[in-house]
């Protein structure tokens, strides 16, 4: 009789979901000391925070992704989480963000790379970023990673009252309103308003950074919860 060894075995089951976001000190202190690290770290951290896509789908960026106008990357459905085609409408300040990298000759022509080489190194990246934070505040930063840059972005954009379902068709994330079968005949691509909602954020983030704040109207409609 096969018997499992493990039964009666205590576990901790499963971590509790995260809720840390970037307060807008954070994200200030964030991306300034992005700037002080440079390319291609430096670069890529605040496209995070600016377009809240994943951190593989940024590092993985290739110019072939990218429109010729550079207004839109589409990132194919191999390289995304729930195996679907997304397409992200890059605000001014993303695309001035990529034009500044250098471009590098090689089979994949990597947007953010060393060498034409996909990027690694991030544990690093990260310690140096967060010691620059704690440099520039003068104290250490509450713990933070760098997915919650992520969840940043779509708290706020939520914020800024645009609506759950458009923040997250921006992030390409399947969950309340387009979940289960909602989700499967729920194909709109919601293209002008991802724009609008990626473009406000931008700007918002760009106030916040310079320390002029940008002049963004909430566009919450009147009682809405």
């Amino acid at each position: 009789m096969t018997v499992n060894p493990c039964v009666g075995v205590w576990h901790p089951g499963a971590p509790p979901a995260r809720e840390r976001a970037l307060t807008e000190a954070e994200l200030k202190l964030c991306w300034r000391a992005s700037e002080q690290i440079g390319p291609p770290y430096g670069p890529l951290f605040q496209l995070l925070a600016l377009t809240g896509q994943r951190l593989k789908e940024v590092t993985g960026m290739t110019r072939a992704e990218l429109s010729e106008d550079g207004t839109l990357w589409t990132i194919p459905g191999s390289r995304t989480k729930n195996h679907r085609t997304h397409l992200v409408p890059l605000p001014p300040l993303g695309r001035a963000i990529i034009e500044r990298m250098a471009r590098v000759e090689s089979p994949n022509s990597y947007v953010f790379t060393i060498s034409g080489k996909l990027l690694t190194g991030f544990s690093r990246a990260k310690s140096e970023l967060n010691r620059i934070m704690a440099t520039l505040e003068g104290r250490d930063v509450a713990a933070w990673r760098l997915h919650d840059l992520r969840r940043t972005c779509a708290t706020g954009m939520g914020e800024l009252g645009i609506l759950p379902h458009i923040v997250e068709a921006s992030l390409n994330h399947v969950s309340g309103a387009k979940a289960g079968v909602a989700g499967i005949y729920n194909v709109a691509e919601y293209a002008a308003e991802k724009k609008t909602a990626l473009e406000r954020w931008a700007v918002h983030v760009e106030g916040l950074v310079s320390g002029q704040p940008a002049t963004v109207v909430n566009i919450r409609p009147a009682g809405a919860l």
